[in-house]
């Protein structure tokens, strides 16, 4: 068997107990040699992570404040487990030198960075890995996207035997200056990792057993995945499934290397696979939800039958700097579909413009909707499931807002009021759970 990369979360790193745990993982397989981490998490629902501590001491001496009290908690946890594992490193050398550089720089990333970096150095010495540096071997272009070299350069780093350590959420930029991902972005790094040393599987490990068919904390008990494909993880994770970072997939797409999410505390569960193709059982794999969507409603007479009046309205939400989600479209009709935090407070001025430069007969904006998305590759090869769906709804007494499917059939889209949200995504669960 091939090498195998892991990606190792926050929960899964919080104290020493469970760096302990993680090494037992490590060292249970002899082909798990590359090692992403992650900062310390939570240890208990009250803590705070390290890579939020990191961002407000940013904050506090970037304003030129006293940061005293941040890094006196960041460097307890990072001492503590120093010292609980009975390493010979000097970490308050290595703190010292982020305090140097706490306030100078015009981003958060580098003081955001530095508990990805603390703790790959502390897991490097606890497994007698090579640390590999991300600042060095993990590249952005000029425009914040990742760039192709990554691949070669890192690749070339983890050459030899042994493990190898390359701590999560970061990379340089052109100039040599730190760049993170986006939050969450360690599983990135993973993917990133798995493609350059050509793994054979991407063991992402965090605190759940998988993926469930639809959120737990709205569906309790609700069934375990086994196995799903990249593009319907991306349409879960792109409607608020977050057990892994939906911009993950992109670095193994081309390879087809397996992500496996396996639970840390219980790692014997069978958890999720998600691979790059599969023979669907039922329509459905997964439902998921969220609120925060706003729908602009533009109505005009023989709008079908003027060119270019998509573009028009394109244009407009182009010139307020405003990305749309989705558009629904009728023959005098068209819904555009909106994140409330794109919108901001620029919704009444986008409605003149969109009135202006287009001539509509009415341009409005409904608020407080929330979108579900039910996903599903087998979708196409049944008949009835939109039917089934839309019943599910009409017992739950829930009125849909708006309703659309992509040609390929893989996913439908629904708009609801906000305030039926969770009822909504328990009711499609329930007439799916059987059939899937």
């Amino acid at each position: 068997m091939g090498a195998i990369t892991c990606k190792f979360g926050g929960t899964s790193l919080a104290d020493a107990n469970c760096i302990k745990k993680v090494k037992e993982i490590i060292l249970s397989s002899n082909n798990r040699r590359y090692i992403v981490p992650s900062a310390p998490g939570k240890r208990n629902p009250n803590d705070k992570k390290i890579t939020d501590l990191l961002y407000l001491w940013y904050k506090i001496a970037h304003e030129g404040l006293d940061a005293s009290e941040p890094e006196k908690i960041i460097r307890e946890r990072f001492n503590t487990i120093v010292s609980e594992l009975s390493l010979n490193i000097d970490i308050n050398k290595e703190i010292d030198e982020i305090a140097r550089n706490a306030g100078i720089f015009d981003t958060p990333d580098y003081m955001a960075s530095r508990g990805e970096y603390l703790n790959g150095k502390i897991i490097a010495e606890y497994l007698g890995a090579t640390f590999v540096e991300p600042a060095k071997s993990i590249f952005f272009t000029e425009s914040g996207f990742l760039d192709t070299k990554t691949y070669d350069i890192l690749g070339e780093q983890l050459q030899g035997s042994g493990l190898f350590v390359v701590p999560g959420f970061y990379g340089s930029m052109p100039d040599g200056s730190i760049k993170t991902f986006p939050r969450g972005g360690s599983d990135i790094t993973g993917a990133i990792v798995a493609r350059a040393s050509k793994s054979i599987l991407y063991e992402n490990w965090t605190d759940v057993n998988g993926f469930r068919m639809a959120d737990p904390k709205i569906v309790p008990n609700a069934k375990r995945i086994e196995e799903i494909t990249y593009q319907e993880l991306r349409e879960l994770s792109y409607m608020g499934a977050t057990v892994l970072h939906d911009e993950s997939i992109f670095p193994v797409l081309e390879t087809g290397t397996p992500i496996h999410i396996k639970n840390t505390h219980e790692p014997d569960n069978p958890g999720t696979m998600i691979v790059k193709s599969r023979l669907p059982k039922g329509p459905v794999c997964g439902i998921a939800g969220l609120g925060g969507f706003s729908m602009i409603n533009i109505e005009k007479t023989f709008m079908n039958k003027e060119r270019g009046f998509g573009l028009k309205v394109l244009s407009v939400l182009d010139e307020f700097d405003v990305r749309w989600e989705h558009m629904p479209t009728g023959i005098d009709t068209m819904s555009v579909i909106i994140r409330n935090n794109e919108l901001g407070n620029k919704g009444q001025l986008i409605v003149d413009a969109i009135k202006k430069r287009c001539n509509t007969d009415d341009v409005s904006i409904t608020k407080g909707l929330a979108m579900i998305a039910t996903v599903g590759l087998g979708m196409n090869h049944h008949i009835g499931v939109a039917a089934r769906l839309c019943s599910a709804l009409a017992q739950a007494q829930v009125n849909i807002r708006v309703i659309d499917q992509g040609s390929s059939e893989m996913n439908i889209l629904i708009g609801v009021d906000e305030s039926d949200l969770n009822k909504s995504i328990q009711a499609i669960y329930k007439a799916f759970e059987d059939w899937s």
